[in-house]
């Protein structure tokens, strides 16, 4: 737990991360190790992102993950304003209890789960599933028929691979890698850290001129104590919104920062440096793991984007939740419930400790960390099966999350759309091979689609706030075209898959063409309303990026997308090794203009780095040509 939770403390710092990229980035060292251990780590690398990602919110106003967001509204004015000790204390404090509540409302809720996950049959399974999609819908991004497209687009990723019910391949363009279906790890990676490090590499500024803090520990602790009762209530809002598939880091912050806003009666202080703008965002994004874990383990569906990461570690581990993890591994759920509550105290206790240390890494300009979280997200993506196929799908996958969050298609949802196809796939067929139509006579299944129903109906009638688009509408109605074209191009994936799956027999080709169905039903009028609507809407925004008081870089994203297939490119011909070490010198030369002598230290260092994991974890690396025709030493060449 403790290792978990110093990676998920530096996962936090560095920004573009998040604890969703930090497990995906952990998924390849977890695989064989002894399941305790394994949740241990996880759960201690998950409950403290959201408390040391409060350092680059507070610190550099840019937020540390998505569950940051709002703490830059008060959090950064108060740095500015030489209050940065008292905002992170504050932060910490309302971290811990925050996390603290979550643990212990998980606690309550496992001596309720027993018998309502007993009363769950196949058909009431998929019907919590279908239900949690349309959840997902509505809940996330600012337009929900987007929101229910994009999870229908990763319904439409999952079914890639060989059919589960029969074996048979479906759309694998002839590649012997797509056999098998994308691992998780790779879509967790491509969604969330390739575009944050992108977006963030834009604004090339050195993040802190001194990097120093000044006093304030007690002012943030008291602050924290006096407004105990705005506490509880963001806590408690954290965890329930936390439980709701869908919702999770990316809007907990907000609904609670908006919610203290409205009761309270000095609105205006808010945004200038209000502590309360930072107590409140900060206990609801720790109590939202908690929440998170209830569907998690109860029902195996993912609350968040990071839950659905950890239920990929849990089938490495070799568990399975639900009902069998509630009755014969109920050890580990308590195991879990007890490393939240102490990676929250450890974490908080660890940041306190640090604060003045790590405040000095602001004063590093992203271009020198970028280059090596690069390397460090090829080589997680390469561990997932050991072949190339791994990096062209991460290169592939991470752009369409890089425009995904360029014209604010909400990536949670994908993600979770896809931990959850192979449960729509399964549950379709179970349902009709027991229950046939029968499943409708079912009381749980009738209240389930009752609530389906409604959350349809509720998203349909939803009318969100039109959004004024930021950097000076560069995707605003006066240019659709990249936005038709990437919408062009997701339809286009869904004919595909509906026209590849008519030459298969029923097992096989019912689930990719009944996702490529609800993909196009939800995908089209989107395309119609971008067509005829004049103003942009909530149609595509940019939601998930904000300036910050930021410098955005004239380089366009992808810019920074070719200089990433210059690093394919490179591993193709040298190897992952030599390729990667010559992209940081050629990166840090380049862009962060360095010395010929610093550029050659900052690659050897990530050379060392690799060769140490190699030789005491036995790792594999891609290689290249080079090593096709000549036999080079370790670890240049493979291990032997």
């Amino acid at each position: 737990m403790a290792g978990g939770v110093f990676l998920g403390l530096i996962v936090g710092v560095l920004p573009g991360l998040g604890g969703t990229a930090g497990l995906s980035l952990l998924l390849p060292f977890v695989f064989g190790m002894e399941p305790s251990h394994a949740l241990a780590m996880m759960i201690g690398l998950q409950s403290v992102t959201a408390t040391s990602d409060t350092f680059p919110s507070v610190l550099m106003g840019i937020p540390g993950t998505a569950s940051s967001q709002a703490t830059v509204m008060d959090g950064f004015p108060m740095s500015k304003q030489g209050q940065a000790t008292r905002a992170l204390s504050a932060a910490f404090s309302a971290s811990l209890f925050g996390g603290l509540f979550g643990a212990l409302v998980l606690t309550f809720t496992i001596f309720v789960a027993e018998p309502l996950i007993l009363a769950m049959g196949f058909s009431e399974q998929m019907m919590l599933v279908v239900l949690a999609l349309t959840m997902i819908g509505m809940l996330t991004g600012g337009n929900p028929l987007r929101g229910i497209a994009t999870c229908w687009l990763g319904l439409m990723v999952g079914a890639l691979g060989s059919a589960p019910a029969s074996g048979v391949e479906r759309l694998s363009f002839g590649t012997v890698y797509l056999v098998e279906p994308i691992k998780l790890v790779i879509v967790g990676l491509a969604m969330f850290a390739m575009p944050e490090i992108i977006d963030l590499l834009r604004r090339s500024r050195t993040i802190s001129e001194t990097g120093k803090l000044g006093a304030g520990w007690l002012q943030g602790l008291k602050d924290t104590c006096k407004n105990w009762w705005m506490v509880l209530r963001c806590s408690a809002i954290g965890t329930v919104v936390g439980a709701l598939p869908g919702l999770g880091g990316s809007v907990v912050d907000w609904i609670a920062y908006s919610h203290v806003i409205q009761t309270t009666k000095d609105k205006h202080l808010y945004g200038t440096g209000d502590v309360r703008g930072v107590i409140a965002p900060e206990s609801a994004n720790n109590a939202k793991e908690g929440g998170a874990l209830i569907p998690t383990l109860i029902f195996g569906i993912p609350g968040s984007g990071s839950m659905a990461i950890l239920l990929g570690g849990f089938i490495l581990i070799g568990i399975e939740p639900g009902v069998e993890m509630m009755t014969f591994n109920l050890h580990l759920v308590y195991l879990m419930v007890w490393s939240v509550a102490l990676a929250n105290v450890m974490g908080a206790g660890t940041c306190v400790i640090l604060s003045s240390q790590i405040a000095k890494l602001t004063t590093i300009r992203y271009t020198l960390l970028a280059p090596f979280m690069f390397g460090l997200i090829f080589f997680a993506a390469f561990q997932a099966t050991r072949d190339w196929g791994d990096l062209i799908a991460l290169m592939i996958l991470g752009t369409l999350g890089v425009y995904m969050k360029r014209f604010g298609w909400p990536r949670p949802a994908l993600l979770i759309g896809f931990v959850l196809a192979d449960k729509v796939e399964s549950g379709v067929y179970q349902t009709v091979t027991v229950y046939g139509w029968s499943f409708l006579d079912r009381p749980i299944v009738l209240v389930l689609l009752a609530l389906t129903l409604f959350s349809i109906y509720a998203a349909a009638k939803y009318k969100p706030n039109q959004p004024k688009l930021e950097h000076g509408g560069v995707h605003g109605p006066e240019n659709k075209v990249p936005q038709l074209c990437f919408l062009l191009l997701l339809i286009g994936f869904a004919v595909l898959l509906f026209v590849d799956a008519l030459e298969y027999q029923f097992l096989t080709s019912f689930y990719p063409q009944f996702v490529a169905v609800g993909g196009l039903i939800f995908m089209v009028p989107l395309l119609i309303l971008a067509l005829t609507k004049k103003e942009p809407s909530t149609v595509f925004q940019d939601e998930e990026r904000g300036d910050y008081g930021q410098d955005i870089e004239a380089k366009s994203a992808e810019h920074y997308l070719f200089w990433l297939l210059g690093m394919l490119a490179g591993s193709a011909i040298f190897g992952f090794v030599i390729g990667s070490a010559a992209f940081i010198y050629i990166f840090v030369k380049v862009k962060a203009e360095l010395s010929h002598l610093t550029s050659a230290i900052c690659a050897l260092a990530f050379f060392t780095f690799l060769a140490l994991l190699s030789h005491f974890l036995t790792l594999f690396y891609p290689e290249g040509l080079l090593q096709l025709y000549f036999k080079l030493p370790w670890p240049l060449g493979p291990l032997v």
